[in-house]
């Protein structure tokens, strides 16, 4: 249990803290009231300069922008161009090497065709059967285009004779009619006479 002289120190211990706590709350109220005044006027200045730090941020993020776009189309020129000027180099190039493989491929065959007499007389030959070869072909070609020109001359002249044969009656049927005619021409006046005086 307590005693007396333990209570009575503490209470005055107590008291005293107390007012030490209600003298810091008043210092502090009084501390926060133009601290509240100073906070209720820097939110208008504050979001002033937030918001031109923001412009000037997002304008060095555009001028990065375009500057990296800016970088990334003359990189991308350049290298169209540099593709276009390898291309003109290298494909000349290409074509002599390729010019000059087959010549060597040309030469090289011909030197081990006729690098000895054996094989140039196999070659002679190989050239002679080729050579009967194409004159057997020609002379087909040419026996061929011989029949092909008599079959149309024997049409041709087959639709010659029948239109000669047709011509030929046609005109002696002229003929013959013309001297039918020559006959009947006399007798038409006389006949037409007759009839005139019939009806009048």
């Amino acid at each position: 249990m307590p005693t007396a002289s333990t209570t009575s120190t503490k209470a005055p211990k107590a008291r005293a803290k107390a007012a030490r706590k209600a003298g810091a709350r008043k210092a502090a109220s009084r501390k926060a009231a133009p601290a509240r005044a100073r906070a209720a006027a820097r939110p208008a200045t504050q979001s002033k300069t937030t918001r031109a730090k923001a412009s000037r941020t997002r304008a060095i993020h555009q001028t990065e922008a375009a500057v990296k776009q800016t970088e990334n189309a003359t990189r991308d020129t350049a290298q169209v161009v540099a593709d276009y000027a390898e291309r003109a180099v290298l494909v000349p190039v290409g074509a002599a090497l390729i010019a000059r493989d087959r010549m060597v491929t040309t030469v090289s065959g011909t030197l081990s065709t006729y690098s000895s007499s054996a094989k140039t007389q196999q070659q002679l030959r190989r050239f002679e059967r080729r050579g009967i070869t194409a004159r057997k072909r020609l002379e087909r070609e040419v026996r061929k285009a011989r029949v092909r020109v008599e079959r149309e001359l024997r049409q041709r002249r087959r639709v010659l004779e029948s239109t000669v044969s047709d011509i030929d009656v046609r005109r002696e049927r002229i003929i013959k009619n013309g001297t039918d005619l020559a006959t009947k021409v006399p007798e038409i006046p006389a006949k037409v006479q007759e009839r005139i005086l019939s009806l009048v």
